[in-house]
């Protein structure tokens, strides 16, 4: 049985091994190796305010993890979060664990009165938990990006689903122009 829960600190060390291992089985050892490394300085220098993971458990092992970071947007007074990086254990995968915790992950967001999620990814997957397909002019990234089809965004309050007002700012850890 899968546990989803939002208190991942007692876990911080275990996650970048994680990541690290899931991208490095479905993307190569140096792609491994950067996201490890990403989500190493994500736990690191992220203010907690600006920082939330959801994590599956199976048992004592964790099976999944997402972490979601606060983006500003200068002329906007919503609040913000982008969803990534997403993993699940590759012997987990295609059991419905990765939805699960990513609705989990956007309830958990909507319990703290976030407005808006953004992630970067593929608009198939992501399309199943609510994201859709957004532009730059609607919620400008922080970077160009070199995949434009995978920016989506979706309402997390259920009202406002108007364009993101001015530039963005992400945390320092995704402040880099080859993650986008």
């Amino acid at each position: 049985m899968v546990k989803l829960t939002a208190d991942f600190r007692a876990r911080v060390t275990e996650l970048p091994g994680l990541f690290r291992d899931v991208f490095a089985a479905s993307e190569g050892e140096g792609e491994g190796r950067a996201i490890g490394a990403l989500v190493d300085d994500l736990l690191a220098t992220t203010l907690d305010g600006d920082l939330l993971a959801t994590l599956a458990l199976d048992g004592d092992e964790v099976a999944g993890c997402i972490l979601f970071s606060r983006l500003r947007y200068d002329q906007d007074p919503r609040q913000v979060f982008l969803m990534s990086p997403v993993a699940v254990r590759t012997n987990r995968q295609k059991t419905g664990i990765g939805q699960k915790l990513i609705r989990f992950g956007l309830d958990e967001l909507r319990r703290n009165e976030v407005d808006y999620a953004v992630t970067y990814g593929d608009p198939a997957y992501y399309g199943k938990t609510g994201f859709q397909p957004i532009t730059d002019t609607f919620a400008q990234p922080p970077m160009p990006l070199s995949q434009p089809h995978g920016w989506l965004g979706q309402s997390l309050n259920g009202v406002d689903a108007s364009p993101l007002s001015g530039p963005s700012h992400c945390v320092s850890a995704f402040n880099r122009p080859e993650l986008w």
